[in-house]
């Protein structure tokens, strides 16, 4: 039994590994869509579903150890994930080399006019008062998110000048941000969010590595992959190549084209289908 959490990507992925196991003749029971984390989490560890796509950074939360600086490099983290999951009869497939990670971007054009570029840039523009942004809550309180760039960059943002959701939507972020909507021009957004370019947003970028990171890959039961290895090189072999412009483009198709994740997805993989 295939899931996946809800949100567009997660959508996406459900349909992609789906689909590839279909290809392997196997039976596959999609449940896609399923909910928000914790729910398809607690459904794949009661042995409810086999497989669905995750993101490493979130056993970070999982295991109560998000301040080890291990979840802020790719290569650490994906092996950290796994180990403290192995212990749980999971076992973690190839990741994605595309960091879906929290990130702000800022309204193109004072980006643009102000040379807006990194989170050091931004940290410049928020000490200018400059900036006004959109986020959610959890964005807002977490130590991982907001407070771990401002440490990060020397800056406070002060939260007058922060408009607080109770969701974690990045449409609604970064649409506000695009359009100034209530005077916003920074945005909540995603490394992956497919609608960044259509909007005219610039993402600042992360040199100094203050956020968690987020590679998403097939997390499988033991036993179900014991049953059936072949899944491990099919799903390895597809995920190696969902690098993180890939799924901007695959997530744009969905968002912004206003196609379906499954056609999304079945196109995708058609054109994969003999590249070597």
């Amino acid at each position: 039994m295939i899931a996946s959490k809800s949100d567009t990507e997660g959508r996406l992925l459900g349909h992609l590994i789906a689909l590839i196991l279909e290809g392997l003749g196997l039976q596959v029971e999609p449940r896609l869509g399923l909910g928000p984390t914790l729910i398809v989490r607690s459904a794949l560890l009661a042995g409810e579903i086999d497989l669905y796509p995750e993101y490493t950074g979130n056993v970070a939360f999982f295991s109560g150890t998000e301040t080890d600086p291990a979840w802020k490099s790719a290569g650490t983290a994906y092996r950290l994930a796994a180990r403290l999951d192995a212990a749980r009869g999971l076992v973690w497939l190839a990741r994605a080399p595309a960091d879906n990670t929290w990130l702000i971007a800022v309204q193109g054009r004072l980006a643009r006019e102000r040379s807006l570029v990194t989170m050091a840039d931004f940290a410049g523009a928020v000490r200018a008062d400059l900036i006004r942004l959109a986020a959610s809550t959890e964005f807002v309180e977490s130590p991982a998110a907001l407070p771990s760039f401002e440490a990060a960059y020397g800056f406070n943002l002060p939260l007058s000048r922060i408009i607080s959701l109770p969701g974690g939507d990045t449409a609604v972020t970064a649409r506000a941000a695009a359009e100034g909507i209530s005077g916003v021009n920074a945005g909540m957004v995603y490394g992956t969010d497919g609608a960044l370019a259509a909007l005219d947003l610039t993402v600042m970028s992360d040199p100094k590595g203050a956020q968690i990171v987020y590679e998403p890959a097939p997390v499988i039961r033991a036993e179900t992959l014991a049953r059936h290895p072949q899944i491990r090189d099919a799903l390895d072999s597809v995920f190696a190549r969902l690098d993180a412009e890939t799924l901007r483009q695959l997530n744009a198709a969905i968002t912004v084209e206003g196609r379906t994740a499954s056609a999304v997805a079945a196109d995708w993989l058609g054109r994969q289908a003999g590249r070597p």
